[in-house]
């Protein structure tokens, strides 16, 4: 077994080595909960590298969302880049579950694109914790959701060894049972090839190799390992296993077994329908039924086929189901990163999947067994994680009444401070004039008599209150200021639409500005990312997305629009989550417009400024100067599935892009005329990245 070791050029100072040290111990001793209190820019992610290295552990660290998600990726991968450092979330690039709307008898079938880079990814991370256990994986809050049982998933990969002898006719039909499709054309993971006596297999958790198998006669002569157009041999084996393309792969006893069982069942709920005398639904639910076990029999596949998974493993109704957790061996930690904002997410889920199925049930569309595709309840995933450390700077009451140490990153070893806060209010142009002077005179009774209402009783903070009467013009004004000293900005909205509109508005004012919300895939927001990091983009309008955990050391302004509306977006730990994300320069300030003031900006500004305090005393003691955090520019997730477009074509224009596109058809459809399909593949490769760039 290889061991977790930090490569890094850094050191654990301020209250990292402390931090390091308290958790390592609380999770060597067997503690259940630990929290990690980090404040932005404290240096978590280096930290949550030092803490595996001490307590050589397998770790999964559930991230709330894919952006945050493949930023601690590319981070871990650089502290740990000779351990197996995994990426896991949701494969699905556009997701519209399966529903039925009884009011309206609107049946909405399951939608989906995948986006196959992040499925060879998740089949990666699977297979590394099958085959290794220096292995840490990355992943969004799908990880608790159903995948098939693990067992059932090593046993039914394929066993190759040189000088043996194998059915040719077996190979193929085991290949297609474990979900490989054959493809005598394409280069994609999850297919096979037939030439001869030479079988091409292309595994799912490999991005740009495949798997050639040699026979003469029924003995396997060579396994070998080559680049897809390259046709290069890579490596040379004796021994090769092929895991399955599908995680709800099952062998031919299994499949029987779970027919068997599907039918029984199916027969229950026909009679229950009669019984109640809904025969529109007892019709429905034989129909649709009978129509997968027919394709069961056939493929040992059906659209939908997760909904029969608890035939398929042998639970009971209401057992929980087969998650990535049970890919671990029994002795793993989990890390929560910003489990303030994902334990209620994950709570959540459970009721929402539940939700959704109880029409479907209801109405005859599915099984009752159904239900048992869904992701853990709260509590089956507490109680399946073994060891859990919370990690947050805003960590909530239940990571604080559990955990058995808590341990403080307040200091940062930059040397960095919490950002200045400027509170904007909006009032009119009669007042505007009077609030100035009374501020230039520090006049505080004269500025509560005009703005009364505006703020609230306990207000303390005149020092970091400003004014405006036009908004867009202040905000503007604001970005100008910023991108003079080459460093870039974030606002945050209440609404996606909202976030649209601003970032159409400041481009018709000649800036570069781009939206990022949850409808854009996750592939592209990382792109997005780095597009901000490198100076393609100066300002970034988002909604939730720019909040917790966003490490770009080039921004050094936050603007937060309507930071006095109540509710989730501007509850105090979201304000202070969202100023945070201008700690990491030295120039870092934040921007809080608003009518009024509300408790939680008071509470947010109070808490910002005491941290403030505890730097510059640290700062003062150890006689540091405080400089910007600087991160080279990680590799994207498409580079590391080789799907980069090239520098000059990020510089073409959507028109040139798209008479590259037209140019590039005709050469294709030539070169396939011609017979020359290797040609013709490379060709329609390429046109696919062209059409990604402008988002086709």
């Amino acid at each position: 077994m290889s061991k977790f070791q930090v490569i890094s050029k850094y050191s654990p100072k301020g209250d990292q080595e402390k931090a390091i040290k308290e958790i390592s111990q609380s999770i060597l001793k067997g503690n259940k909960f630990q929290t990690l209190l980090g404040v932005t820019g404290s240096g978590k992610t280096y930290v949550m590298a030092k803490i595996i290295e001490k307590i050589q552990k397998p770790t999964l660290i559930i991230c709330h969302n894919k952006l945050l998600a493949a930023q601690i990726y590319h981070e871990l991968k650089n502290f740990l880049p000779n351990n197996a450092v995994e990426y896991f979330i949701s494969y699905y690039d556009y997701y519209q579950p399966e529903s039925y709307i009884p009011e309206k008898d609107l049946y909405i079938e399951k939608d989906c694109s995948i986006n196959w880079v992040i499925d060879r990814l998740r089949h990666s991370a699977v297979v590394s914790l099958l085959t290794r256990k220096d292995v840490v994986v990355v992943a969004s809050v799908s990880a608790i959701y159903n995948l098939g049982k693990p067992e059932e998933y090593e046993k039914q990969a394929l066993r190759f060894e040189v000088g043996k002898s194998y059915s040719y006719k077996e190979i193929l039909k085991k290949l297609v049972y474990l979900g490989y499709q054959r493809n005598d054309y394409e280069f994609k993971p999850g297919i096979f090839k037939v030439k001869g006596d030479v079988i091409e297999i292309f595994p799912p958790s490999e991005e740009d190799k495949y798997i050639r198998l040699e026979f003469f006669d029924e003995e396997l002569e060579s396994i070998r390992e080559l680049k897809y157009f390259e046709r290069e041999t890579v490596k040379q084996y004796k021994e090769y296993i092929v895991y399955p393309a599908s995680f709800y792969a099952v062998e031919k006893p299994t499949l029987e077994r779970a027919l068997f069982t599907i039918e029984q069942e199916l027969e229950e709920q026909i009679k229950y329908f009669l019984s109640q005398k809904k025969l529109l639904e007892a019709n429905r639910i034989e129909k649709r039924t009978r129509a997968d076990l027919e394709l069961l029999k056939e493929f040992g596949y059906c659209k939908g086929i997760e909904n029969y998974s608890r035939h398929f493993d042998g639970r009971k109704p209401g057992d929980p189901p087969y998650s990535l957790l049970e890919f671990f061996k029994k002795d793993f930690v989990v890390f929560i990163d910003e489990s303030h904002v994902t334990l209620p997410q994950i709570k959540a889920m459970y009721r929402g999947d539940k939700s959704r199925k109880d029409n479907l049930v209801k109405h005859g569309f599915r099984l009752p067994c159904a239900y048992d595709n869904r992701p853990l309840k709260f509590e089956e995933f507490i109680e399946k994680a073994p060891q859990i450390l919370f990690v947050s700077a805003t960590p909530g009451k239940f990571e604080l009444e559990k955990s058995s140490v808590i341990s403080e990153m307040i200091v940062r070893p930059t040397g960095l401070l919490d950002p200045d806060i400027t509170i904007k209010l909006l009032v009119d142009k009669e007042n505007y004039k009077k609030l100035k002077e009374a501020k230039t005179k520090k006049d505080i009774n004269t500025i509560k008599n005009i703005l009364k209402s505006k703020l609230p009783s306990s207000f303390d903070l005149f020092d970091n209150l400003d004014f405006t009467t036009n908004l867009m013009q202040d905000v503007i004004f604001e970005i100008s200021k910023v991108l003079k000293k080459n460093e870039r900005v974030l606002i945050t909205t209440l609404t996606k639409k909202q976030a649209e509109e601003l970032s159409e508005y400041l481009k018709e004012q000649g800036f570069k500005a781009y939206y990022l919300h949850s409808n854009i895939d996750s592939v592209k927001r990382v792109e997005i990312i780095r597009d901000l990091r490198k100076g393609n983009l100066e300002v970034l309008v988002g909604v939730n997305l720019l909040r917790e955990g966003l490490d770009i050391p080039e921004v050094s302004l936050v603007i937060i629009l309507d930071a006095d509306k109540q509710g989730f977006l501007r509850s105090e730990t979201s304000l202070i989550q969202t100023i945070g994300r201008c700690a990491r320069n030295v120039n870092g300030r934040a921007i809080l417009y608003g009518d009024s003031i509300s408790l939680a900006m008071l509470n947010a500004c109070r808490e910002t400024l005491r941290r403030r305090e505890i730097q510059k005393a640290y700062n003062e003691k150890h006689k540091i100067v405080p400089k910007s955090v600087y991160r080279p520019l990680d590799t994207s997730i498409l580079e590391d599935a080789g799907l980069k477009p090239k520098d000059e074509e990020i510089k073409l224009t959507e028109e040139e892009i798209l008479n590259k596109i037209e140019k590039l058809e005709k050469e294709m459809k030539k070169a396939a005329k011609n017979w020359d399909f290797e040609k013709a593949i490379k060709l329609r490769e390429e046109i696919k990245k062209l059409r990604r760039l402008i988002g086709l």
